[in-house]
């Protein structure tokens, strides 16, 4: 079939190359325009220039050109892979089967830009991904398939998006195009009385705080593992705290120390007491990058009895 592109980073790269590699004709490949401020080149654009690609670099895909160009490429169907640009419904009707979106949660629940990390922070045991056809709506389009992943209790943003969300998008994209050029597949409506929109899992939502349960915070580490790293202050000093384990008080007596105060430091890690239990750093960053807990402990010269704020 004779696929569109429009995408980026990493899972951009990953679904043309799955399409190319299968077969099928990659007609148009549209990606965001170089960053003046970043020294790294888009990913899928290099992707699509090793390929022998000329990729397609609008600053809006609202404009004549770029309409112009989806109408040159005669695509059957247009496959949005991790798009940072507002696609209008102008582009994406222009295709012959129209256009297909992934997006990696069980919608409609989880819309938004920062998904997984949601998931996770808010104690889901099960996420997923959908594909859909893209509305003016941010993530409200009709359903094509959707492919469930459970989280285990102890699973990280990491391993939910690379082991899981992303090879199973690359896969569900395929499906879903083989099923839409083939008039094979069913569209369901969205069920808005099960919609919840969650905004960018930022700064502000990655900062822990002490005084809540420990579950909590253990739920908001997984969820900011690797980006954009769940964080405390001890000091002036940022912390960020990446691998962690929970140690749950069975009784309120067994609870060791206030909420935020160190109470104990090991060789390869430092405690850190809070509502229900202690949360046991194993990886961390301060001043001098990612480090053991044990090397943090040792830069920011840890005492047992000393507080992160609260």
């Amino acid at each position: 079939m004779r696929i569109a592109l429009i995408g980026s980073a990493d899972f951009g790269k990953a679904a043309l190359e799955a399409f190319m590699d299968r077969g099928d004709e990659i007609v148009a490949v549209f990606c965001p325009p170089d960053n003046p401020k970043s020294t790294k080149p888009e990913v899928l654009k290099e992707a699509a220039i090793a390929r022998g690609l000329t990729p397609l670099q609008f600053a809006s895909l609202k404009g004549s050109d770029a309409s112009q160009a989806m109408i040159d490429s005669k695509a059957d169907i247009c496959v949005m892979a991790y798009v940072t640009q507002f696609v209008p419904q102008e582009l994406v009707k222009l295709p012959r089967h129209g256009t297909i979106q992934y997006h990696p949660s069980l919608l409609p629940k989880y819309r938004g830009p920062s998904a997984i990390n949601w998931a996770i922070a808010l104690g889901e045991e099960k996420t997923g991904l959908t594909i859909f056809r893209p509305s003016d709506g941010l993530d409200e389009g009709a359903i094509i398939l959707q492919k469930e992943v459970p989280i285990g209790p102890n699973d990280s943003l990491g391993k939910i998006y690379f082991e899981h969300l992303f090879p199973l998008g690359v896969l569900a994209l395929l499906e879903a195009a083989d099923l839409v050029v083939a008039e094979q597949h069913q569209e369901h409506i969205q069920d808005e009385s099960l919609a919840n929109y969650e905004g960018w899992f930022d700064s502000r939502a990655a900062q822990i705080h002490w005084t809540t349960h420990i579950n909590q915070i253990y739920n908001l580490i997984r969820a900011c593992n690797p980006a954009p790293g769940a964080w405390t202050q001890f000091g002036e000093q940022k912390v960020q705290i990446y691998d962690c384990h929970k140690h749950i008080a069975q009784t309120f007596s067994a609870v060791k120390g206030k909420v935020g105060e160190v109470t104990q430091i090991t060789l390869h890690s430092f405690f850190v007491a809070c509502q229900g239990g202690q949360i046991e750093v194993l990886k961390a960053k301060g001043a001098a990058g990612k480090v053991s807990g044990a090397e943090l402990a040792n830069e920011l010269k840890l005492e047992v009895g000393q507080f992160f704020t609260l």
